[in-house]
């Protein structure tokens, strides 16, 4: 194992070496971003090596029009919220579940099945589920969808925040960073998507991509690899995380998602609207979509002043960069998403490495 990290270590420092300036890796997912953390991967890295924490998060990345909407439909008296308890206080223009709604219309659940069954339960009212996620768990929602369809649960929908990974790191390199070297990409996605999917990075912009795990020495020895690619001047699409990541992916839950889901514009925090990013369900399942059913426009939301959470999933400055950060702005009473989230780059950064010295950008 020594062997294999020396390894990894060597190659990132010859990339340093001979490019001659700071090389910027982003970590697209969340979990890598809390295991780089908690396992203290950032200490054995060159200085002039850093990693940049990614728009892989999904509680962060959600819009405040898409929290607000959730707050317009907690405030009827005919529905009743289902939401993954992360959602619960991750802020919109108007609060949060948490602070604004009666808790008699909210109820945390741990899976699109659990919101399903609250539907069966409580058939006098109509229940939302508050449907976030990537890739990953898109198809349990889509199972869901289907199971009330074929079950007349006329009482249960959705409102899809469902998002797709790759049309936002294509986003991030052509329009908000662009100092971006190579991408970690995100084990659970790739997974559903398969590894093959983020060759359009590799063909179209000229950066390494590589599929890691979660395990430090998968994170290590894919920072290694991508770090070869740079030194030798070459941009390939790898995966190290062989055991459960495919080229093709897993076309069983694809087909799933096919059969309710299709493609739309979709909002994202910190990066916009992006063509193509989102998912919404087909017009074969328009009865459980919340927005046609309650007749609602969503649209894109304000930040919220003084957050910088959009420049955080951007990769453009680090979390401490942020004036609220640790001030009035921490885990126990956060001001955006990237903080409540356990997944979230300002919260893995002040449970882990807030001692850590960042010059701030005025």
């Amino acid at each position: 194992m020594l062997e294999r990290i020396y390894k990894a270590q060597l190659l990132c420092d010859t990339a340093c070496k001979a490019l001659g300036r700071q090389i910027n890796i982003m970590e697209v997912c969340g979990t890598h971003t809390v295991s780089i953390f908690r396992n203290g991967i950032r200490s054995t890295l060159p200085e002039r090596l850093k990693l940049l924490s990614g728009p892989g998060c999904p509680v962060c990345v959600t819009d405040t029009g898409y929290i607000d909407t959730v707050l317009q439909l907690a405030g009827r008296s005919d529905c009743l919220i289902a939401t993954y308890g992360d959602m619960i206080r991750v802020p919109g223009k108007g609060g949060s579940l948490e602070t604004k709604q009666p808790s008699d219309n909210v109820r945390i659940v741990l899976s699109s099945e659990d919101a399903l069954q609250l539907a069966r339960d409580n058939p006098q009212k109509t229940v939302v589920f508050v449907a976030v996620g990537f890739e990953t768990t898109a198809p349990a929602t889509a199972v869901a969808v289907k199971e009330a369809a074929a079950g007349s649960v006329d009482n249960f929908c959705i409102l899809s925040g469902h998002k797709l990974v790759v049309p936002a790191m294509r986003a991030l390199l052509a329009e908000k960073n662009h100092n971006i070297d190579a991408f970690l990409c995100p084990g659970h996605v790739s997974v559903i998507i398969g590894y093959g999917a983020f060759a359009e990075i590799v063909e179209r912009f000229s950066r390494p991509c590589v599929v890691a795990g979660f395990e430090p020495m998968q994170i290590i020895e894919g920072l290694g690899e991508i770090c070869r690619q740079l030194a030798e001047g070459i941009a390939e699409l790898k995966s190290i995380y062989t055991a459960v990541v495919t080229e093709q992916g897993n076309t069983t839950a694809q087909k799933i998602i096919d059969e309710c889901f299709e493609p739309a514009d979709g909002c994202w925090r910190g990066l916009g609207r992006i063509e193509k990013s989102a998912l919404k369900l087909k017009d074969g399942f328009s009865q459980f979509d919340a927005l046609k059913r309650f007749d609602i426009t969503e649209t894109q939301g304000e930040d919220i002043s003084g957050c910088r959470c959009g420049e955080v999933l951007c990769g453009l400055i680090d979390p401490p960069e942020c004036d609220l950060f640790g001030e009035s702005c921490t885990p126990q009473a956060p001001v955006g998403p990237c903080m409540v989230s356990s997944e979230g780059a300002c919260a893995a950064w002040f449970k882990y490495g807030r001692g850590r010295k960042v010059k701030r950008k005025n």
